[in-house]
């Protein structure tokens, strides 16, 4: 290895580490906001039932909005929209931490999701273009890991400053910390070739593959079963007799954690993206189904292996969407990234409507882990008699800002 390709190599990891650190700020800006739900409605004098939609309308704005946002951007470069994404990240957090009234708070949480929603998945769009198809799961990985990384790092963080400081107190972190992304970025990302944000049109194509749309149906359900009995996590421990729900979160998250970050290196050594999809859908619903029954301190034991099963889902399923569709990828990632946030917020619907129909807080593991499990029978169904090749064609490049030449990924700087 020369010493060019020493620093191209450092270079390319602290280019990844910026966009992991802008994926920490929107992960602990759509988990914190929940903690701070009580701290609102004291101060805004707003009902729980009113300002809970404030978690709604961020998780909306990112699933249903950010897809015409950046179907309206994708004219521009991989670097201008992140950059751009960013900025309003930022803007829409400060603006949210000196919203005088809960209405003004709600258009800026909704600003917020949207920003998140464009960011994400061009984030690992050129992630996995600046790492290469080489390093592609860990570059992936990081990014993830990074927004995982909010639910064991930031959300603490910020709430630990809120009971000191107030909720808006968070809100600054929140800032602060995609300041530090957005400042990051601004100066060191390399200009990627190709567009960073594809059309609706071209969105719409996508799923005219039978592949991506039942992948993408696969992550709507293990979201709906993950992310959807989290948001209920609470009064399942209460349930089970486990009363320190802050330590359960922080294992939560912890699990969530290195999940992400040891399921890029595994991807990347194995190639089989499609089987550890399965293996992890699987292990999710194995975990899911004992939370309903164990009590007392057993509970934390599948606590922390749901969270790193769930977490870990993500990695191979862009990593396998990528290679469904090399030519298309910023496209297949927008529309897995839509599938996550409509899958959290129709499980916390489908979990509220349990609880008020009038099913007690055990039951919810239970149905998680059956939609988790029918989550892993339409993958393996899919895999089954819908084949496709998982890599790209030799002359086709991997992604949106990488050109093939021989064996080598050359990024435009």
């Amino acid at each position: 290895m020369t010493h060019q390709d020493a620093d191209e190599g450092g270079d390319t990891v602290l280019r990844v580490l910026l966009l992991g650190f802008g994926a920490l700020a929107v992960g602990t800006d759509a988990y914190v906001t929940a903690g701070l739900l009580p701290a609102i409605g004291r101060d805004l004098h707003e009902p729980a039932s009113v300002t809970g939609q404030l978690v709604t309308v961020f998780m909306l704005c990112y699933a249903l909005l950010a897809p015409l946002v950046g179907a309206a951007l994708s004219r521009w470069g991989i670097r201008q929209v992140l950059v751009a994404a960013l900025f309003l990240f930022c803007l829409a957090n400060a603006a949210s931490a000196l919203a005088p009234s809960l209405a003004a708070l709600a258009v800026a949480r909704g600003l917020a999701g949207v920003a998140a929603g464009v960011f994400m998945p061009v984030a690992a769009t050129a992630a996995a273009a600046l790492a290469g198809p080489e390093r592609r799961g860990r570059a992936l990985a990081v990014v993830l890991g990074g927004l995982s990384s909010g639910t064991v790092l930031g959300v603490p963080g910020g709430l630990f400053l809120a009971q000191h400081a107030g909720w808006r107190a968070a809100l600054w972190l929140v800032t602060a910390i995609g300041v530090v992304s957005l400042a990051g970025s601004a100066l060191l990302l390399p200009a990627v070739s190709g567009a960073a944000m594809p059309g609706l049109r071209e969105r719409g194509a996508q799923l005219t593959d039978r592949r991506v749309a039942v992948a993408v149906l696969t992550t709507f359900l293990q979201t709906v079963a993950s992310l959807g009995l989290y948001t209920y996590l609470a009064p399942v421990l209460d349930a089970r007799g486990v009363t320190a729900h802050q330590a359960a979160l922080w294992l939560w998250g912890a699990g969530g954690v290195a999940g992400s970050f040891l399921a890029g290196p595994l991807l990347d050594r194995t190639g089989r993206s499609g089987a550890q999809v399965a293996v992890l859908l699987a292990a999710l619903s194995l975990c899911l189904a004992p939370l309903g029954l164990l009590s007392g301190p057993a509970v934390l034991v599948p606590l922390v292996l749901w969270g790193a099963a769930g977490w870990a889902f993500v990695v191979p399923q862009q990593h396998r969407l990528l290679g469904l569709r090399p030519r298309g990828g910023a496209a297949v990632l927008a529309l897995n990234s839509s599938a996550t946030y409509l899958g959290g917020s129709a499980g916390a619907a489908l979990g509220g409507a349990a609880l008020s129909a009038g099913i007690a807080p055990g039951r919810l593991p239970p149905l998680a882990a059956a939609v988790a499990a029918a989550a892993c029978g339409l993958h393996l169904l899919g895999r089954r008699f819908l084949p496709g090749a998982p890599h790209p064609a030799p002359d086709a490049p991997a992604l949106p800002g990488s050109e093939r030449n021989g064996d080598s990924h050359e990024v435009r700087r």
